[in-house]
């Protein structure tokens, strides 16, 4: 019911620029808030970005306010994630996610009921 799936990982330079997209069960997406995190080896579990249901507010981690921009495709039931001025550190598998949690907890992976695969961003130097 809540299956995420993912698109849009690849490797990039220094400087350029991604788009992640996260479609969504229009059901989950129409309820819940989403999110994505990444997972870099030897790092824990970072906070990406979120954007609440219904039109709600928008969430930034430290690490890519300015450089990162999440948006929701309420027709599409997806949302996107586009990274710019990428980062050899911002390298990870970024992962979306779907919680039902109040937004002062969106920032907290263990709230997050539904994950999709995870696709793999590589930013060389």
């Amino acid at each position: 019911q809540g299956h995420l799936v993912e698109s849009g990982g690849g490797l990039v330079q220094a400087g350029g620029s991604l788009r992640l997209s996260c479609t969504a069960p229009a059901r989950t997406f129409s309820r819940y808030h989403m999110g994505w995190f990444r997972l870099a080896p030897g790092k824990e579990r970072e906070f990406v970005a979120a954007a609440a249901y219904s039109g709600g507010g928008l969430y930034y981690g430290d690490a890519v306010k300015g450089r990162f921009t999440i948006s929701r495709d309420t027709a599409k039931y997806t949302v996107h994630l586009q990274m710019n001025s990428l980062k050899p550190e911002d390298t990870a598998v970024y992962y979306c996610g779907a919680t039902l949690t109040n937004t002062v907890s969106i920032p907290n992976w263990k709230t997050y009921a539904h994950w999709g695969q995870g696709t793999q961003v590589t930013v060389s130097s």
